[in-house]
Parts: structure tokens; sequence; C-alpha cells
């Protein structure tokens, strides 16, 4: 069950209060701490790519946050490329909240955000596909296109 959590000055809901009295939010100004030290250990890990601080606060009005109780717990955000394309960057969740359906929270934010900016379609580039194929993602031309990537430079 969750509940929402009334709008802000942006018009968009604060976010959802969920009965384990974690809020799914959009992310503020002062989340940025908490976001960049929740990402590091997957940068460590490879997993995602490094972001300076101030490429985490260019980037922030597109990032949700799951809030518990004024720590971030859980963050994803929207890049948006075209009306056509966006995609679902950065899903993360501490270790010690996975299990309870904070992924999946922090996925349907992103979507219902690509739906209000009226996107076509929303990419995730995983190597969760399960949990993603779970949340709805498929291929989008099963067997006849596949995102391949040249990497320029070494991080």
């Amino acid at each position: 069950m969750s509940d929402s959590v009334p709008s802000g000055s942006s018009g968009l809901p604060e976010g959802t209060l969920y009965e384990d009295g974690i809020v799914v939010r959009p992310a503020r100004g002062a989340d940025v701490r908490g976001i960049s030290q929740l990402i590091e250990p997957q940068i460590e890990q490879h997993v995602l790519l490094r972001r300076t601080i101030d490429e985490l606060a260019l980037l922030l009005e597109n990032f949700f946050v799951a809030d518990d109780h004024g720590r971030i717990v859980g963050c994803a955000a929207l890049e948006i490329y075209s009306s056509k394309l966006a995609e679902l960057r950065s899903l993360v969740v501490s270790p010690e909240y996975r299990g309870r359906g904070l992924g999946k929270r922090l996925v349907e934010a992103v979507l219902a955000a690509a739906r209000s900016e009226e996107i076509l379609e929303v990419m995730a580039i995983t190597a969760s596909e399960d949990f993603f194929r779970s949340c709805g993602f498929d291929y989008t031309l099963p067997g006849q296109k596949k995102a391949l990537f040249f990497k320029t430079r070494d991080e």
C-alpha cells in the first residue's frame, strides 16, 4: 500500500510513501552527497560509470531516490535522449535494503516520469536482465537489433 505525498512547487508529486515508511521521490539538491555515497561502491566494482558531484548535481532533476527517514537508500535516473528514447540509469539499492521491492519502486517512478514526458521508449543497459524483464522491459526487436558499444577511453 502506498500514498502520494503532496505536490511541491514544481507540480510534480513529492513522492510516494510506502507502508514501510520509505518514500520514493524526486531527488533534491541536498540528496547529491547521499546519491554519490550510495553509487560509489557500484563504481568501484565497475557496475556503474563514475560521476562527479558536479555531474550528479547537473543530472539531479532526473534522479529519484528511496528515502528512509532522511537516509538515501536507493536511487535511479531517467536520462532523456529524445522524445522517442530515454534510458533508466544508475539504479542502486543499498545492500541492506535489497529484496524489499525498492528497485521496482524506483523503476516505477522513472517510468512514470517517462510517461509524463511522453517518451516513447525507455531502455535499460544491465547485467540484471531478469530483474528488468520482471519490471516489464523486453527486447524491442527480438533477434534483429542489439546495442553494441565502442569504448573510446578508459575511465
